[in-house]
């Protein structure tokens, strides 16, 4: 079943109806080529392997813009876009290619001969089309897609057939929500505490654009990109939404020279992502960072950033917790031991990364059948993820012969040893395990990666908070490559507020969703003005205050009013009261009444608000 948004309008739903026809086109056209002169898949992978290694490098095939080689490259990849997950880079390209319309792919400008090294691959590989599939899987594959496309036809059948098209549906879109005012109290609550332990250690905030360029974001998240949400050319910049806070931080530093910074930053990203609301996942959601940048010795700043986290979570009062360490050095170094070539390092490292989520039979036969791993060696693999421990562990896997021949495990496990020895000088060792089926799938990071889990999580919200070292992302900013070392964390701040919430309706508590101290009622008609009166001196005297709008408002209603919204003090004027210059200073919770002089009322009511 293919999705479709109950507020798409009909044209965006045509257009989708069309770019599957297309897709299907590309297959059935395929298909009747695969007859025609063919070479093994071996011959296929060598030339996809050497376009993504030319990918890693470029946006596109003929530099930094689109052109019509994209367009001939990527309607000969449509076929082998299932083999394309072990090509990172080349991948990356063909999901950002594929984001273009079909109109928009025919008008990319026109680039004749000489072709450039990347642009002859590309016309070598049109040539060999997709013959050497195996026609059975074509078959399947065209079978799916001719299902999807279908399914979308006959969305557009029922749409018109209900008279959809002139009818709004009131909806937030998926992946979204609203927040009501006691959610609001809630999440701002929230959000000062972790403000609080970010001044604490010395952050200041800045702010980026919730858009950047698409080329900024582009090969920076390895399979993660396709969950880029992009923007609609207008005839200018391509632009996408941010996916995250890192990678526009890591642009500001380099835009702005900036090599030396300790920031926060609280901003919504994108993610084009499954959702799981009840479990705090969207694809509208806050993140909420703080990063250490500079060159400084090893480990004093990766080890502050997990302080950080200990100290958020306990402010949060979120139950046990614990925060599992790896270091990317160390991953590289067990799958190098393990046999695996370093041009698939990474997307192994994003099929490790999905053990949190899916049992190691799951992800070892994502590795054989995806990857292209041999069984044998998922299985050295599966017998080192399955590791976990303190410093006992990084002692046994130093006796380790074969890893120990790969001098990115050494390095990784020296670096281990010092942050643990670091966590223990910050008295948080009780509050981490190194564990090594920890990957963190961004391609950015290249040392220390964390990952803080809820114990006991009943409701699976899964990481509340996780980060690592970036060390080379600055880098690909700067017109010279110059890198500025950074380490940060980011706090799943979306999903601290799905426990939270789930905490108090499980203790069925009530939460205010306004500060309102005193309301000043009336038992009389007409006392609306002398009502106005007393709430200006209140104002003035930094009191919360407010009272009804309708003139002649009902004592009574005025009261319930205060009962039901938690307001703790009211105070009620009448005539008699006035004449004597005094006023009636009511606590709503005991209901007992006091008599104040007019001129007094703001003295006491801080009195009053003292013992409450």
């Amino acid at each position: 079943m293919v999705p479709a948004m109950a507020d798409e309008t009909r044209d965006t739903l045509l257009g989708r109806v069309k770019e599957q026809g297309e897709i299907v086109r590309q297959l059935k056209a395929a298909k009747a080529d695969i007859t025609q002169g063919c070479r093994g898949q071996s011959d296929i992978s060598i030339d996809l392997e050497s376009l993504n290694n030319d990918f890693a490098n470029i946006s596109y095939v003929c530099g930094w813009y689109p052109t019509s080689k994209d367009t001939e490259l990527f309607d000969t990849c449509v076929a082998h876009n299932d083999e394309l997950a072990s090509w990172p880079h080349l991948n990356r390209w063909y999901i950002n290619i594929k984001s273009f319309s079909r109109e928009e792919r025919l008008a990319f400008p026109t680039v004749g001969t000489p072709l450039i090294p990347l642009a002859e691959k590309a016309k070598r590989l049109k040539g060999l089309n997709t013959c050497c599939i195996d026609k059975n899987v074509l078959d399947k594959k065209i079978t799916e897609e001719v299902a999807k496309l279908l399914d979308l036809k006959a969305q557009l059948q029922q749409r018109d057939e209900n008279g959809c098209s002139n009818k709004l549906i009131l909806k937030t879109p998926k992946g979204t929500r609203d927040y009501s005012p006691e959610h609001m109290v809630l999440r701002m609550g929230v959000l000062e505490k972790i403000i609080a332990v970010f001044k604490r250690h010395g952050a200041e905030t800045v702010d980026t654009p919730v858009f950047e360029l698409k080329d900024v974001l582009t090969g920076k998240y390895g399979e993660d990109s396709k969950l880029i949400y992009d923007l609609k050319d207008q005839g200018g910049e391509i632009l996408a939404l941010r996916y995250d806070l890192t990678v526009p931080f890591a642009r500001y530093l380099a835009m702005n020279k900036v090599v030396s910074m300790k920031r926060y930053q609280i901003g919504k990203v994108y993610r084009r992502d499954n959702p799981a609301t009840t479990k705090g996942r969207y694809r509208e959601f806050y993140q909420c960072d703080f990063d250490i940048s500079g060159q400084y010795d090893p480990m004093i700043a990766d080890v502050e950033c997990i302080r950080v986290v200990t100290e958020a979570l306990e402010t949060l009062d979120l139950g046990p917790y614990v925060i599992k360490l790896n270091h990317r050095c160390i991953l590289d170094g067990i799958f190098a031991a393990c046999g695996i070539p370093p041009s698939k390092f990474r997307s192994i490292c994003s099929a490790v990364d999905k053990l949190d989520k899916n049992p190691w039979e799951e992800v070892k036969k994502e590795m054989i059948e995806e990857k292209g791993l041999d069984e044998h060696i998922a299985d050295k693999v599966g017998k080192y993820v399955s590791l976990s421990g303190g410093v006992q562990l990084i002692a046994e896997l130093k006796k380790d012969k074969d890893l120990m021949k790969q001098s990115a495990a050494v390095q990784g496990l020296d670096a281990m040893e010092l942050l643990l020895k670091y966590c223990g000088l910050y008295k948080i060792l009780d509050k981490v395990k190194f564990d090594l089926s920890l990957a963190r799938g961004l391609d950015y990071y290249t040392g220390v990666i964390y990952e803080a889990i809820l114990c006991g999580d009943e409701i699976g919200v899964g990481s509340v908070a996780g980060g690592g070292r970036y060390d080379n992302l600055v880098g690909m900013f700067d017109n010279k490559n110059k890198n500025v070392p950074c380490v940060g964390v980011s706090l799943g701040v979306e999903r601290i507020f799905s426990i939270l919430e789930a905490k108090l309706a499980d203790k069925g508590l009530k939460i205010r969703s306004n500060e309102i101290e005193v309301f000043v009622a009336s038992a009389q008609k007409n006392m609306h003005e002398e009502r106005m009166k007393i709430l200006a001196d209140l104002w003035e005297g930094g009191v919360k205050a407010e009272h009804s709008y309708k003139k002649n408002a009902k004592l009574l209603a005025q009261l319930q009013h205060c009962e039901e919204n938690g307001i703790p003090l009211a105070i009620i004027i009448g005539e008699g009261e006035l004449a004597k210059g005094e006023v009636t200073l009511r606590v709503v919770s005991t209901r007992k009444e006091t008599r104040v002089p007019r001129d007094n009322v703001i003295e006491e009511i801080r009195k009053l608000l003292e013992t409450l």
